[in-house]
């Protein structure tokens, strides 16, 4: 497509893109007048046959959108309407949405957050645009849709990677060239890729969907499936994502001459990921809960779209076999209320969204009792026939002593290395009580930009902020724990894992379940290094009775989830209380306490903590801890304690 014809595009809609002649397959089925237009070079009778094609033909679905159950919700209604004006909804953390003007700058940046930036280049507010006009026949949203979608095409040109130009010998500013980063980045197209089917299916009937707009669509849309396959991602979910979307492009447009390569290149790729990204006990490799539940849902997704369009044959059994492994392990991993721990960058995933997800798994895995379970709320399946769970290749390890809403649960993250997503903070928790979060992780606010959102991010990646130990309050250096022992059954469950910190500091961590009800946590820095070791623990928000003197914390919340800490050291040590925050959505945080406990490490000899975490009804319910370390070594670990004056021995 020429320049001119890209630049006219956004008032103008009397152009046929020829291109899209060529990158068709006219000899497909279906096509024949197509051809026969195209042959007599009459482009404007070869477009408008081209819609007839796509308005009448069948046997191709878009699973997510059935045009006779079309819901708009009061968001999408909102973002809709407010596209009219060219305020766009980017982002869930930037509200109120900005305005990007009335000829509109796609490369404004009122926050140099380059999440914000990246996103505006997935034009969120289109599909909702499109069940606009579903459900009201407002012409003006099809007009509208049509206008910026070619306004887009003619304000972010592409450069060709592999040719190291710009299509079209186009001449960019060095401001364009730095926008291509942002409106190309494989991720973003494959977003848009998936996207616009969609848009597709629910605009193609309007009267702003003209047979020279379907050729600017067509031709756009192949020019994305194309830039994909020769820009995949090295690895991770932006891979899977890329691929996914690239099988769907395939399946959904088989008229493209390179659609059968799309379709298959996807699927190979995802078959391929599956078994590279996802461990053998169902764990996803960036270790994040949230990015853990999307790549189910990637993988998923896939499965769907190969049933719908009856492609099953293409999805091999040791696939649908790995999802159901990772659909397992995220039960487990999540509390009674669906909520998952905020672990490295994830997110708090909304209940109803995750319900949405396990009555879709249910559907994809039939026989699969616990997922169906979970998907009814309990009314139908049946529970995992244990409680406790570790999960020892991904490093997640959980002690529970009930899957109801007032149960107690812990779970811990000390695993092998993680991706992109994962944060040092090997050997940290979460523990559920009775309805309440009282360790919620401190996540990850945001997430790449300029300095001041760097700072913001670096923040909150910091060990220091996590429920674990440093050294010198240093984020780690090594984040490799390995699993010394796991034994999740009877009145004593225990969890030992050890990290290689820092350079000359390991931390082994034993956790002791007491009689499903507590927790006493041993953590030992061992090597020769020197310096402030200290164990940190960060409560949720709300106030707490801290009693330096005695090194125990109690908190005081409203209602009966509650919970005491207590520690006892090896040597002398110091109650510090720091500033905490913690952030379950994209740049929402909350502000809350954070306790520290320290000594200074001055020989080659261990340093040892003994804490007791005690999840209780009433404020203050534990009044006295006691703990002597009768014996500690590298294979062994054995203490005495006493809660109140009943004794226990704990031991491995």
């Amino acid at each position: 497509m020429s320049v001119g014809i890209r630049a006219a595009w956004a008032g103008n809609v009397d152009h046929v893109t020829e291109e899209v002649f060529q990158e068709l397959n006219l000899d497909y089925p279906g096509l024949e007048k197509v051809k026969a237009y195209y042959q007599k070079k009459n482009m404007k009778g070869a477009a408008k046959e081209l819609l007839k094609y796509y308005r009448s033909r069948q046997g191709i679905t878009d699973p997510d959108i059935d045009l006779s159950k079309i819901k708009l919700s009061d968001k999408e209604r909102k973002w809709a309407q407010e596209a009219l004006d060219h305020t766009f909804y980017v982002h869930d953390g930037y509200q109120p949405s900005f305005n990007y003007g009335k000829d509109i700058n796609w490369q404004y940046w009122p926050v140099k957050d380059n999440e914000l930036r990246w996103q505006l280049h997935r034009h969120k507010w289109f599909t909702p645009m499109g069940k606009a006009y579903q459900t009201t026949r407002n012409v003006n949203y099809a007009k509208e849709w049509a206008l910026q979608y070619a306004d887009w095409i003619a304000k972010n040109p592409l450069l060709n990677i592999q040719k190291k130009v710009y299509e079209d010998n186009i001449k960019l500013s060095d401001q364009q060239k730095e926008n291509v980063r942002f409106a190309w980045r494989p991720l973003e197209v494959s977003h848009r890729l998936q996207d616009q089917i969609h848009q597709f299916v629910l605009f193609l009937n309007s009267p702003a969907f003209t047979p020279e707009f379907l050729t600017l669509f067509l031709d756009n849309y192949h020019r994305h499936a194309v830039h994909i396959t020769r820009n995949y991602s090295g690895r991770g979910n932006h891979l899977l994502f890329e691929a996914q979307r690239i099988f769907f492009a395939g399946t959904f447009f088989p008229e493209f001459k390179e659609a059968k390569r799309w379709q298959t290149e996807g699927i190979d790729i995802l078959n391929k990921e599956i078994h590279m990204q996802v461990y053998d006990d169902g764990g996803q490799f960036e270790l994040d809960p949230h990015y853990h539940l999307a790549c189910i849902n990637i993988f998923c997704r896939a499965i769907e779209i190969a049933q719908a369009n009856h492609l099953q044959q293409v999805i091999p059994q040791s696939y649908i076999d790995t999802v159901e492994k990772m659909i397992e392990m995220y039960s487990n991993i999540c509390f009674p209320d669906y909520s998952n721990p905020c672990f490295s960058d994830a997110k708090l995933t909304n209940y109803k969204e995750v319900i949405k997800d396990y009555r879709a798994w249910a559907k994809l895995f039939p026989k699969n009792k616990q997922i169906a379970y979970f998907a009814s709320e309990g009314k139908k399946g049946e529970l995992p026939p244990y409680l406790s769970k570790g999960f020892l290749k991904s490093g997640f390890f959980v002690f529970r002593n009930s899957w109801k809403q007032d149960a107690t649960v812990m779970v811990v993250k000390a695993g092998p290395k993680g991706e992109w997503h994962c944060q040092p903070d090997n050997g940290t928790f979460d523990i559920w009580y009775n309805g309440r979060n009282l360790f919620p992780d401190s996540g990850s606010y945001i997430y790449a930009g300029d300095s001041i959102v760097q700072k913001q991010r670096d923040w909150f990646r910091q060990t220091a902020v996590h429920n674990t130990l440093t050294l010198n309050n240093q984020n780690l250096e090594t984040t490799q724990s390995k699993t010394i022992l796991w034994q999740p059954d009877g009145q004593i469950q225990t969890l030992v894992t050890e990290n290689p910190s820092y350079k000359d500091l390991r931390h082994r961590r034993t956790v002791f379940f007491v009689d499903q009800t507590y927790f006493v946590i041993v953590d030992e820095a061992l090597g020769k290094a020197r310096g402030m070791i200290d164990v940190h623990f960060l409560p949720g928000d709300g106030k707490l009775a801290v009693d330096e003197a005695q090194h125990r914390v109690a908190t005081c919340y409203d209602g009966r989830s509650n919970m005491v800490i207590q520690a006892i050291g090896s040597q002398p040590f110091k109650t510090i209380q720091e500033e905490g925050w913690y952030s379950l959505a994209y740049r929402h945080k909350t502000a809350r306490p954070a306790i520290s406990f320290r000594t200074e490490k001055q020989s080659d000899a261990p340093v040892r903590f003994v804490t007791l975490v005690y999840p209780c009804q009433e404020q203050g319910a534990v009044k006295s801890f006691k703990a002597d370390i009768v014996e500690a070594s590298e294979k062994s670990l054995k203490i005495n304690i006493n809660i109140d004056g009943k004794k226990r021995q704990l031991q491995w």
